[in-house]
């Protein structure tokens, strides 16, 4: 029974998320309350192990969380049923936005989606804020990686990693 939850529920991730990888996380968080297959921090974990691998992030959680969930198979099935959506809408897209590229309604649901996409991303940012609210040490790092974003842009690789080591050096100390 997981195996079909699993195919249904990352089939419907790849069919619905626009956006790139990080528009995932919406769906992955619906996930980890509705069947617990993960808890809040391992999302947390696997968005932030995802981002530093190799590999499309949506794609590199839904292995993760098909193997956390249900294995080898689960990680396999997971992965396969999230790309699957994206293999066929983008054959089909590709040939009709070729026809009506320049159709002022293609165009406009374009532009549409870019707002929705960063709606749902900063619905799911403050979701997952809401568990570090209490930790004044996250909070500090949050704050200055905030200020360091503002002064200089830098590579998100760079944040992630000097978030990474700020964690390690706090967890080895205190």
């Amino acid at each position: 029974m997981i195996y079909l939850q699993l195919v249904l529920e990352f089939f419907k991730i790849g069919l619905f998320s626009f956006g790139g990888g990080y528009a995932t996380i919406p769906f992955l968080y619906h996930i980890s309350e509705v069947y617990k297959w993960y808890s809040l921090d391992e999302l947390t974990q696997m968005v932030a192990v995802a981002s530093i691998t190799p590999g499309p992030v949506g794609i590199n959680v839904a292995t993760y969380a098909g193997l956390k969930s249900a294995g080898i198979l689960g990680s396999l099935l997971a992965t396969t049923s999230e790309m699957l959506p994206s293999l066929f809408l983008v054959i089909i897209v590709s040939k009709l936005l070729r026809k009506f590229s320049d159709n002022f309604y293609v165009k406009s649901i374009i532009e549409t989606l870019k707002p929705i996409s960063c709606a749902l991303l900063t619905a799911v940012a403050i979701g997952l804020l809401k568990p570090s609210l209490g930790d004044i040490k996250a909070m500090i790092l949050l704050t200055v990686l905030l200020i360091i974003s503002w002064k200089s842009k830098k590579d998100p690789l760079f944040y992630i990693l000097f978030s990474a080591l700020i964690g390690v050096i706090i967890r080895t100390l205190i």
